[in-house]
């Protein structure tokens, strides 16, 4: 894993961006920055439209994520671009099929809410990631089945939410670990005595990294 990389999956988005030696590798810290502390997606966008010229299946899938999040927090109107176009695209190359596939039923679950159409797309991203390796889509992947688990099979949607913050904690992907941490904590319930630590290390991250979105919400003066 290349230095920038692990800066990357640090949170060090900026420290990362200082070493990036590609013009994938800049467009994918960028697109992860944004991601994740819900910046202007302006530089985003602008390093993948340079991506374009390189490598066009991942300027697609990274421009598809970009339009996702917009739809899903209304950052700005929407251009009537469907993500999910942009992911099947971008699935169709191997390198990305596994990444692709999850954020395909990613979409369908949260834009078109439809779990259960999304649920075979996170099983295929599954079987990619333990394909490939990929520890990170695979802490995706398990973060989704289990929690759209927990209804039927509590204990089994718990254990896989565990497995997705053991999984992102072993890539070192703080952000990830961060934002686990939250839903287990939230999933477990305020009444247990867990949930408020896994809170606490949780916030002392979220303050570090600037991931203000996943601090406990003050109520209004």
């Amino acid at each position: 894993m290349s230095v920038a990389l692990t800066l990357q999956r640090a949170g060090r988005w900026n420290d990362a961006l200082a070493l990036a030696e590609t013009v994938s590798q800049r467009a994918e810290i960028l697109v992860d920055r944004h991601i994740w502390l819900r910046d202007d997606p302006a530089e985003a966008l602008a390093a993948t439209v340079e991506l374009q010229r390189t490598d066009p299946a991942l300027a697609i899938l990274l421009q598809s994520q970009l339009v996702y999040w917009n739809e899903l927090f209304k950052f700005h109107p929407s251009d009537g671009s469907d993500p999910l176009d942009g992911f099947t695209e971008a699935g169709k190359d191997p390198r990305l099929a596994g990444w692709a596939a999850f954020w395909h039923a990613v979409t369908v679950e949260n834009l078109r809410d439809d779990p259960d159409t999304a649920a075979p797309g996170y099983e295929r991203a599954r079987e990619e990631a333990r394909a490939s390796g990929d520890r990170l889509l695979e802490s995706y992947a398990v973060r989704h089945i289990g929690y759209l688990r927990l209804d039927a099979d509590r204990p089994g949607g718990i254990l896989l939410l565990r497995r997705s913050l053991q999984l992102r904690a072993a890539c070192g992907a703080r952000p990830h670990v961060t934002a686990a941490q939250v839903l287990l904590a939230q999933t477990l319930g305020e009444d247990d005595p867990e949930a408020a630590e896994l809170l606490a290390i949780a916030g002392e991250t979220a303050v570090e990294l600037g991931l203000d979105w996943l601090l406990p919400k003050t109520p209004d003066a």
